[in-house]
């Protein structure tokens, strides 16, 4: 004799709901950027009600803050698992830097890194965005600096210059996908891949 699903409870429809929103607010974010992620557009993604879309977020750029932020989360766990996965506790010395660096610049060219650009440069002349972005974007950023301390591993992630070396690659990696936006291109061509490498051969140097 068959067993019946026990019904959903509220707390459970209220999340699936929840959940809805807001991958569908990041589909809307990376396809169609700031300006297309209108809550009419989200909602019909997300195939909620607008009572049910108001109800868990009454501001759009909260909304959108939220559902970045929610993407990036996850992607920062699912690139620390795959980059854990691919150079394995066998995998040490320069060759495991090597690798971390390679796989850290591969995630600058994904849907997550575009939805924040997105969110960032509407910040700079929304005061509603930024109040909220901030915040959220330094949580982010203690889970990406703890995360990247793992992907590196020991004795690296111990080494005196290590958090020097981890802001520099964040922040010129950063720098440099922006250019990206104009000028596509094979990211793994790319002539800073090389420099990075030998950067962190320069800090973490016993």
């Amino acid at each position: 004799m068959g067993t019946t699903s026990q019904p959903r409870t509220r707390a459970q429809r209220t999340e699936d709901s929840r959940a809805r929103i807001l991958d569908a607010a990041v589909e809307c974010l990376i396809a169609g950027g700031y300006s297309g992620a209108t809550t009419l557009t989200i909602q019909a993604a997300a195939d909620v009600s607008r009572g049910r879309l108001l109800h868990h977020f009454p501001s759009r750029d909260r909304l959108l803050v939220a559902a970045a932020q929610h993407l990036a989360v996850k992607r920062v766990q699912d690139t620390e698992d795959r980059v854990l996965h691919l150079v394995g506790d066998e995998t040490e010395g320069w060759e495991r830097v090597d690798r971390v660096v390679e796989l850290l610049w591969e995630t600058f060219h994904e849907p997550h890194f575009w939805a924040a650009v997105e969110l960032w440069t509407a910040a700079r002349a929304n005061p509603e965005i930024a109040e909220a972005l901030l915040p959220e974007e330094r949580r982010l950023g203690t889970v990406i600096r703890a995360s990247i301390g793992r992907m590196f591993g020991e004795p690296h992630a111990s080494h005196p210059r290590f958090r020097q070396l981890r802001d520099l690659l964040l922040t010129s990696m950063r720098g440099t996908a922006l250019t990206y936006t104009f000028d596509p291109r094979d990211p793994a061509g790319d002539p800073m891949v090389a420099q990075w490498k030998d950067l962190a051969r320069v800090l973490l140097a016993p």
